[in-house]
C-alpha cells in the first residue's frame, strides 16, 4: 500500500504520480465519503492523460467515456444511484471492464459481485477543507 498526501493546488501532482503508480491497471476504484473528492481527483487524473472531453461526475447515465490523446477511451463509472447490482450488467459492465481500458469507478461497493478479481483501489481521506490523503492498494484483495 502506498499513501499519498496532497492539498487541492497539489491534485496535478499526485494525479500524475498515481498514473506513475499504477502503471499497467486499467480498473481503479475510488473510494470515499461523498464529497472527498473522488470526481475532483479524476478530473486531475483526466487532464494529465489528455482528456479532450469535459470530465463530470456521471451519477444519472451511470457511465461517462472520455476520449484521451495519450490513452485512448476512458470509461468513469458512478455507481451511487444503483439499487440492484444486476442494473450494472445491464449497461454492459464486462464488456467495459475487459476491454482494456481506463475504468475509473466512483461507488464500486454497489457491484461487488461483478468487479474484476485485479484492480486498484483509491481510498480518499478528507483531511482539512484543502487536504486530502489517498492510500493506494494493487492487488486483488484490497476490497
Amino acid at each position: 500500500m502506498t499513501t499519498l498526501e496532497y492539498s487541492l493546488s497539489e491534485i496535478d501532482h499526485a494525479a500524475q504520480e498515481l498514473i506513475r503508480y499504477a502503471g499497467d491497471k486499467r480498473i481503479w476504484i475510488f473510494q470515499g465519503q461523498m464529497g472527498a473528492g473522488k470526481t475532483t481527483l479524476i478530473r486531475a487524473l483526466s487532464r494529465a492523460l489528455h482528456v479532450e472531453d469535459e470530465v463530470s461526475s456521471p451519477t444519472f447515465g451511470i457511465v461517462n467515456e472520455y476520449q484521451s490523446s495519450t490513452a485512448g477511451k476512458i470509461y468513469h463509472f458512478d455507481f451511487y444511484r444503483l439499487d440492484d447490482p444486476d442494473e450494472a450488467l445491464d449497461i454492459g459492465i464486462e464488456e467495459y471492464f475487459y476491454s482494456g481500458n481506463y475504468c475509473w469507478i466512483e461507488w464500486a461497493e454497489k457491484i461487488t459481485p461483478y468487479l474484476p478479481e485485479e484492480f486498484m483501489l483509491i481510498k480518499i481521506e478528507i483531511l482539512a477543507e484543502d487536504r486530502r490523503k489517498i492510500q493506494i492498494q494493487k492487488n486483488q484483495d484490497a476490497y
